[in-house]
């Protein structure tokens, strides 16, 4: 045993878990997602091991605001991919919203209940 604890998953916080979790279920191209019987939660499991994205219906749900701090974004997911311009018009397609394209090794979006991320240009060197 050990006292050290596993990453088990991410929760997000939003007024339609079932509706979120189709987008992020589209977007990463994993299983469709398990919902609690009064569809107050949803769990999307990487189909790879890992982490699961999680979804929890929240009653008067407040979207951050990118990138003002009045509602600050609190925490993101960043998502990297090999083609930005093609990832880029699959996440449009899919309903997410470009924030920010300035940098060019990364763009942030905000998905359909205006949680920001970003799609992260692979091998970059942030350093």
């Amino acid at each position: 045993m050990s006292a050290v604890p596993a990453f088990g998953g991410f929760v997000y916080d939003c007024p339609d878990p079932a509706a979120l979790a189709e987008f992020y279920r589209a977007l990463l191209d994993w299983p469709a997602p398990k919902a609690a019987v009064d569809g107050h939660w949803v769990t999307l499991t990487n189909p790879a091991g890992g982490s699961r994205l999680e979804f929890q219906r929240v009653d008067g749900y407040r979207a951050p605001e990118w990138p003002s701090q009045d509602k600050p974004q609190q925490a993101h997911l960043d998502l990297d991919v090999t083609d930005m311009e093609a990832a880029h018009e699959r996440v449009l397609a899919l309903g997410a919203k470009l924030l920010d394209d300035e940098p060019k090794t990364f763009r942030v979006y905000a998905d359909p209940a205006g949680h920001p991320f970003c799609l992260c240009a692979c091998g970059v060197d942030y350093a």
